[in-house]
This record gives C-alpha cells, sequence and structure tokens, in this order.
C-alpha cells in the first residue's frame, strides 16, 4: 500500500508565487545592478571548467625566452588574450619593474575577486531570503485559514500555502541557491589562487633589461 501522498499534493501556485516571487524581488531590491548582471551571467561558468593557470605560465615563459633573445620590445607585438598578461606585458614594454608589475597583477586580482563577489552574494543573499518569505508564505496561509473558519471547505487550501510555502523555501534555499553560491565562490578562489602562479614569472620577465634582453639589477 502506498503511504506517500501524491506529488501533486505538494505543488501549490500561490505558495509558489510568494516564495518565488518574495525571492526574486527582494534579491533585486537588494542588490546592485552590476552585481545582479554578473551573477546572473556567471550562471553560464558553472558547466565549464574550472580555471587552469598551467597554460597562461607556459605563456608567460615563452614571452620571456622571446624577451631574452630579441628584448622586450619584441613583446609589444605578441598576441596576448589574457587580460592580465596583456596589462603586464604592456606595462613591462613600457619600463615597469618586477614590483610594478607585481602591484598592478595584484590590483587586478583583487579587482577580479571583488566582481566574482558580488555575482556570488546575489545568490547567497536569495538563499537567505527564501527561508523568510517561506515564512511569509505561511504566515499568509495562516490568515487565510483563521479567516475561513466557518467555511471548512477553504480551510485546506489555507492550510496548504502555509505548509508549502515553508517547505519551497526551505528546498529553494538549500537545493538550489546555496549550491549554486558555494559553487561560484569557490570558482572564484581557486581561480584567484591560479593567477597569483602568474606573479613570479611576469616579475621575472619585467627584470630583462629593454635593449640587451639581459636582468636588470633589482636593488633591495
Amino acid at each position: 500500500m502506498n503511504v506517500l501522498p501524491a506529488l501533486g499534493t505538494f505543488l501549490d501556485p500561490l505558495a509558489l508565487a510568494i516564495v518565488g516571487g518574495g525571492t526574486l524581488a527582494g534579491a533585486v531590491l537588494r542588490t546592485a545592478s552590476g552585481d545582479l548582471v554578473r551573477g546572473v551571467a556567471a550562471l553560464g561558468t558553472l558547466p565549464r571548467r574550472r580555471f587552469d593557470g598551467d597554460p597562461l605560465v607556459a605563456q608567460v615563459a615563452a614571452l620571456t625566452r622571446i624577451a631574452r633573445r630579441h628584448g622586450v620590445i619584441a613583446l609589444d607585438r605578441s598576441k596576448i588574450a589574457d587580460p592580465d598578461i596583456a596589462a603586464a606585458v604592456a606595462a613591462i614594454v613600457d619600463g615597469a619593474g618586477p614590483r610594478d608589475v607585481e602591484t598592478l597583477l595584484e590590483q587586478r586580482r583583487c579587482t577580479r575577486f571583488e566582481r566574482h563577489r558580488g555575482g556570488w552574494e546575489l545568490w547567497s543573499g536569495a538563499a537567505e531570503l527564501a527561508p523568510a518569505m517561506g515564512m511569509v508564505g505561511t504566515l499568509i496561509g495562516l490568515v487565510g485559514m483563521f479567516a475561513a473558519m466557518k467555511d471548512p471547505q477553504t480551510i485546506g487550501g489555507a492550510m496548504a500555502v502555509a505548509l508549502l510555502a515553508t517547505l519551497y523555501g526551505a528546498l529553494l534555499a538549500n537545493l538550489v541557491l546555496l549550491p549554486i553560491a558555494t559553487r561560484l565562490k569557490r570558482r572564484a578562489r581557486h581561480e584567484a589562487q591560479e593567477r597569483l602562479r602568474l606573479q613570479p614569472g611576469l616579475a621575472a620577465l619585467a627584470a630583462v633589461e629593454p635593449g640587451t634582453g639581459t636582468l636588470k639589477e633589482i636593488a633591495a
């Protein structure tokens, strides 16, 4: 004998509208427009592989060999897709030293991480809102239930809203929103760590003399 209720028992459009609509409205109201766009766009990165710094480290090593053979001016003709490496190489060609390059890369790394933070905070904030909207739906359902005490046929619908709203809020927060936020945060931290590997190679590249290809003397 099947003691579990039918799936349709757990579907209530009003409870879904309260929890889903309330969570969406709250997330939009509490999030800056730029972070809102970044948070939604970040969903497209979830199916992709995590950032891998190995190809970029190899590219920096190749650029260093070119600079030592032909001078750093030769790097001005190189096609570089990664924005951090491109910015560092442009600074090196203009005469930036190792410390200047390290500072530039650290600033870009921190700026990128803050952009990513705005994206994942959209979803973590929504995960906080969903259970609260579930409680709002529960209160609305209870009010409707008490208002319909004289009509037993309408009590069931109001009670369903009260109970299912809490269920929807808990499921939406813990099975959808919070996992998205956690995965985006992990990807951002991983990319920041991988990009940190670029700094030693680019600092060494900045130590190559512009004209001779020899190493500069770095002041202590």
